[in-house]
This record gives structure tokens, C-alpha cells and sequence, in this order.
């Protein structure tokens, strides 16, 4: 579906968008693929981390989402996760700061007792149409929030994750090709996927298994929030298949990863749904 031109202010609302993203999972059945797990998502609020959430729970997982404060946008991802018999913690703050890190992970151990999945999901961006306008806070805000946050959390995740657990981070297709009007967030995107390879291998040895999702163009508030309303309008149409995708066109693949029925030989992988572009190599 064409998306018309609109804007919101950051970090958008759900509510807000037209049309509405299908984030909710409707029809999706589970396998009980995830049956007592205990997971802790970031971004978690809307757009892929609600999709997530409510998949997770469908397939019989606990869930803590971590956002930043779109309590409204929380509050229904916990109405849907709940709605399929399981907990979900509401975790609100700022990513960008270490102390938060730590807290959200203390703070899921404590409201699901215990952490076995952890999903790294949350993003923030800031076009420009030139580099110079890039500024040093620009650059350190959205490493913090779209790198750092990742490392911090999975540092404190650790120490509770073990033989059989597993860690999905989400990367974005501007990580595999760059973007020119996104340096900054491509350039974390790129360093996630890196990351992944290399925690992939660092854990091997205690059976954590850690992959990535890179997704093309979706359809979630980031977009409206943080593009022209020029860039919303159409947007996803460049793709083969003519659109954005949904959010919950890709929860699955997470789902995938998180799954050890599903994935168990799977380290260090990279899952690309974008909608049939292809890339080199």
C-alpha cells in the first residue's frame, strides 16, 4: 500500500501513522517453539519490537520490553503479549546511558526470574544532505543509542545467558550498502553486523548463539518521525516487491533465531529480508 505523505515528531506513535502498520501478529499461531523462555526486548514498544514481543509470547515466551517513553505505544504491546496468557514487564528509559543498560537487564531478571533471550532491536536515526552536517553529538547519540546500547546490554545480559540461549541483533539493510543520507545510523548498522560475527564466535563456547536480522524498508514510527514527509510518501516502493514490509513480515525471522528447534546450527548469521533486492557478494 502507497504510504501518503506525513510527519510526526520523534520517536512517533503508532496511533498516529496511515496507514497502521500490522504489528499485532493477527493469524500468526504458535508452536509453543519459545514455551518458557524469559525474553528482553529493546525497542519493544512498536514497529518490529512489538511484532517480536507478541510473536515471542505467542510461541510461549515471557517478555520485557525496553523503550524510551512512548508509554502509549508500550502499554499495547503489553496488552497483546498478555492477551496470549503471558508476562510483560514495561521497562521505560534511555538506552543512550550505561546505567540504563544495566537496569533494564536487572529489572527483567527480577519481574520475568531469569533472562534467556535478548533481542537488541532499538534504533534511532537522523537523515542529512550533507556529511558536515553530521555533528559530533549527532554521531555519539546515535552510536549510543544504536551500537553502545547493544554492547552495554548484552555485557549485563551475560552473566545470565547460558548453554542454549540466544541473542538476535537487528542491523538494517543501509549496514550492508550504506546510505548517503544516513551515515551515521548505517555506520552503527554496519558495526552490528560486525559485532554479531565476532560475539558469535566469542560464544560459541558456551553455547550462545548470536545472530542478526537486517531488514530493508519497514514500515514502523521511526520512519514518519525521522524522514521528510517527501522520503515517507511512496516509501518502500523502490524494492522489487514494490512495497515496505510490515513488521510482522519479519518478527518470524527472529522468532527463527530464537528458536533452537528451529536454528540450533545457527551462529553468526545475517538474515536480510528486503524484499527481493539483492546484494553483491
Amino acid at each position: 500500500m502507497s504510504k501518503p505523505a506525513q510527519q510526526q515528531e520523534p520517536p512517533g506513535r503508532t496511533d498516529q501513522m496511515r496507514p497502521r502498520p500490522r504489528d499485532a501478529m493477527d493469524g500468526y499461531e504458535g508452536r509453543g517453539l519459545l514455551k518458557g523462555r524469559k525474553a528482553l526486548v529493546t525497542g519493544g514498544d512498536s514497529g518490529i519490537g512489538r511484532a517480536v514481543a507478541v510473536a515471542f509470547a505467542k510461541e510461549g515466551a515471557d517478555v520485557a520490553i525496553a523503550y524510551l517513553e512512548e508509554h502509549d505505544d508500550a502499554t499495547r504491546t503489553a496488552q497483546l503479549v498478555e492477551a496470549e496468557g503471558r508476562t510483560c514487564a514495561l521497562l521505560p528509559g534511555d538506552l543512550a546511558s550505561s546505567e540504563q543498560c544495566q537496569r533494564v537487564v536487572e529489572g527483567t531478571v527480577e519481574a520475568l526470574s531469569g533472562l534467556d533471550l535478548l533481542v537488541n532491536n532499538i534504533a534511532t536515526q537522523t537523515p542529512v544532505d550533507r556529511p558536515e552536517e553530521i555533528t559530533d553529538a549527532q554521531w555519539t547519540h546515535t552510536f549510543d543509542v544504536n551500537m553502545h546500547s547493544y554492547f552495554r546490554v548484552t555485557a549485563a545480559a551475560l552473566a545470565h545467558l547460558g548453554d542454549g540461549d540466544a541473542i538476535v541483533n537487528t542491523a538494517s539493510v543501509n549496514g550492508l550498502r550504506g546510505n548517503k543520507t544516513l551515515i551515521d545510523y548505517s555506520a552503527t548498522k554496519g558495526a552490528i553486523i560486525a559485532w554479531t560475527y565476532s560475539m558469535a564466535q566469542a560464544l560459541a563456547d558456551r553455547k550462545i548463539r548470536v545472530n542478526c536480522v537486517a531488514p530493508g524498508p519497514v514500515w514502523t514510527p521511526l520512519i514518519p518521525s525521522t524522514l521528510s514527509e517527501e522520503h515517507v510518501e511512496g516509501f518502500g516502493e523502490h524494492t522489487p516487491m514494490g512495497r515496505a514490509a510490515d513488521p510482522d513480515e519479519i518478527a518470524p525471522s527472529y522468532v527463527f533465531f530464537a528458536s533452537n528447534r528451529l536454528s540450533s546450527f545457527y551462529t553468526g548469521e545475517v538474515l536480510a529480508p528486503l524484499g527481493g533486492e539483492t546484494m553483491p557478494g
